[in-house]
C-alpha cells in the first residue's frame, strides 16, 4: 500500500529521474538520489503525510510511501520518536539512501574489522548528527550502521530509499561470551499501520 500526500507525483518523478540517470551504476544512482532527496526535503511542494509526524511508542515506525513497478525502488518513511534507534544492521546487501526530513538522527557507520564462521566484529568508522535536509547513501559492502533519535523530546522523520523493497536485514547482538563479537540475526520487516488505514 502507497499513500497520497501532496507533491507525491512531484517526489516519484524526481526519484524516477535519478535512478534512470544513474543507468544502473550503484554510486552514480545513490548520488544521484541523495542530491534529490535534498533538494525534495526543501521543497515546498512536497508534504509527507501527517501520519509520519506520529511517534509509536515501543518502537521507530516505519512506512510505505511508495515502490516503483518500473524501477523496483521502495520508499519508506520512518518515525523515530525521542531517544529510539537501532541496533548494528545492514541493508542485506542492498544500496540506500537516508534523508532526514525533520529533526536530526545520529548515524554512526561501522566497518567490519573480523569475521569468523558465526560473528561478526565491528570498528565504529565515524558518527555523525544529522539535520533537516541532510542525506547520505550506503552501498555494501559499506552497509553497516545504527540511527538513533538524539533528543530527549523531540520526534525525527526520515526518507529511505531502498534499491528494492527490503523484507529482512540483519541485526546484530552482542556475543554473550566476548562482547566484542556480534551475532547476526535476521529480522523480517514490515510497515506500521497508518491511523484509519
Amino acid at each position: 500500500m502507497s499513500l497520497e500526500f501532496t507533491g507525491r507525483d512531484k517526489l516519484i518523478a524526481s526519484l524516477d529521474a535519478a535512478v534512470a540517470d544513474g543507468r544502473g551504476d550503484d554510486r552514480a544512482v545513490t548520488d544521484a538520489l541523495r542530491k534529490t532527496l535534498c533538494r525534495m526535503i526543501r521543497d515546498q511542494d512536497v508534504a509527507l503525510p501527517d501520519c509520519v509526524l506520529e511517534p509509536i511508542a515501543d518502537h521507530y515506525a516505519r512506512r510505505e510511501l511508495y515502490t516503483s513497478p518500473e524501477h523496483g525502488y521502495s520508499v519508506i518513511a520512518m518515525t523515530w520518536g525521542p531517544g529510539q534507534g537501532t541496533k548494528i544492521h545492514d541493508h542485506s546487501g542492498m544500496w540506500c539512501v537516508e534523508g532526514v526530513w525533520n529533526g536530526r538522527l545520529e548515524i554512526t557507520q561501522y566497518e567490519l574489522a573480523e569475521r569468523d564462521q558465526e560473528r561478526y566484529r565491528f570498528v565504529a568508522a565515524g558518527t555523525i548528527e544529522a539535520g533537516t535536509g541532510s542525506a547520505g547513501s550506503l552501498i555494501p559492502p559499506h552497509e553497516y550502521h545504527t540511527i538513533r533519535n538524539p533528543s530527549g523530546q523531540s520526534v525525527a522523520v526520515s526518507l529511505h530509499v531502498y534499491q528494492r523493497t527490503m523484507v529482512c536485514c540483519g541485526v546484530f547482538s552482542p556475543d554473550g561470551e566476548d562482547p566484542q563479537w556480534q551475532s547476526r540475526g535476521e529480522r523480517m520487516l514490515g510497515t506500521d499501520q497508518v491511523a484509519g488505514g
